[in-house]
């Protein structure tokens, strides 16, 4: 065993699984390399749940994926290396399923192509897998190893993870400010705050998400369509918080006149595991005073707007001291053109 390459080749697997990204959902997106004196022999990512993203979006991620549509990563890493899986080493970002879904157990098939050793990132949570893929593997004589990589790929899984744990779709809200923290002018207009890399970035954020949902007061104001245009991906299910007015843009839509937690505890049972808020701000105050948020996003611009009359980041009544404001870090900072993302999770 060289942990050096070990390290190298779990790498390559984390990036071969984001090719599934945005395609299988409720799955988990999962990478696996086969490795062979070496050499990598196959990969194989998650195929689409299911034909019907495909169909409706004329843009696929590579040749052949159509026909990878419910084919677990290690399938089609396996088909791939062929002959050359038999005595290799098989790297996957995620343990192997070990029960009978929509496809057989990919356990069974690990065993019958000869793999010699199974390296693992993370244990599946999932109470049909759990540990069990791997004491297969093992009980059938294959060395396994768990936890190569494994913040990068827990980092990856995080969506995935988080509704394996709570039963619940991992919630971000996103905004957009200037750096005095407005989203719109007092007129009510936002077009626009931030630049074309960070809007772009806004269309890969939805087609990662499995929903999206505003308010009815900003598909009156701006008429969203809130589907993915600048990336090739998906369009999530939109969700509409209140009555949705007539020939709005965002339909087809859900209206939602219920509690935001029961919504977000449907949505979960439903197997939404990523939930995209994209505001305004008073559905984004609300979701924030009720604690419903896993992820802040905020795209701020190099612009001031000046003053107090401008829209804020989020609306309503905030805490009245600094003992009680919440705090948290900054899970990342990105440069996108002129503008920065700024991923906030509360501690």
């Amino acid at each position: 065993m060289n942990l050096e390459e070990d390290a190298k080749f779990m790498a390559e697997a984390i990036e071969v699984a984001e090719k599934a990204r945005f395609w299988s959902s409720p799955n988990p997106w999962v990478g696996v390399v086969v490795v062979a004196k070496g050499e990598v022999v196959g990969k194989g990512f998650t195929g689409p749940f299911n034909a019907t993203d495909v169909a409706e979006n004329s843009t696929q991620p590579e040749e052949g994926f159509e026909s990878s549509v419910g084919v677990h990563a290690e399938i089609a890493a396996l088909a791939q290396a062929g002959k050359f899986a038999n005595g290799a080493t098989l790297y996957t970002t995620l343990e192997p399923c070990n029960h009978h879904g929509r496809t057989s157990p990919c356990t069974d098939a690990i065993i019958q192509a000869g793999i010699k050793r199974v390296v693992v990132a993370l244990v599946d949570p999932d109470k049909r897998v759990s540990g069990s893929g791997v004491e297969s593997l093992r009980s059938a004589g294959i060395e396994v190893d768990v936890g190569q990589n494994s913040a990068g790929a827990e980092k990856q899984l995080t969506p995935y993870l988080h509704h394996r744990h709570t039963g619940r779709p991992y919630v971000f809200l996103k905004l957009a400010a200037t750096l005095d923290g407005r989203i719109a002018a007092p007129d009510g207009s936002s077009n626009w705050i931030t630049g074309e890399e960070a809007r772009i970035d806004v269309h890969k954020l939805r087609a990662e998400s499995d929903a999206i949902c505003v308010g009815a007061g900003t598909v009156r104001s701006d008429d969203p369509r809130l589907t993915v245009r600048s990336v090739d991906g998906p369009s999530p299910r939109r969700i509409v918080i209140g009555e949705i007015p007539e020939g709005a843009q965002v339909e087809p839509a859900e209206s939602w006149k219920g509690s935001l937690e029961d919504l977000i505890q449907k949505l979960g049972n439903e197997g939404v595991l990523q939930l995209l808020v994209e505001g305004g701000a008073h559905l984004a105050g609300q979701m924030h005073r009720e604690g419903l948020v896993d992820r802040y996003v905020i795209y701020v611009s190099p612009s001031i707007m000046g003053g107090d009359d401008g829209k804020p980041l989020l609306s309503g009544d905030g805490v009245a001291t600094m003992e009680s404001i919440s705090r948290g870090k900054f899970a990342n900072v990105t440069q996108l053109g002129e503008d920065v993302r700024l991923d906030l999770v509360l501690s």
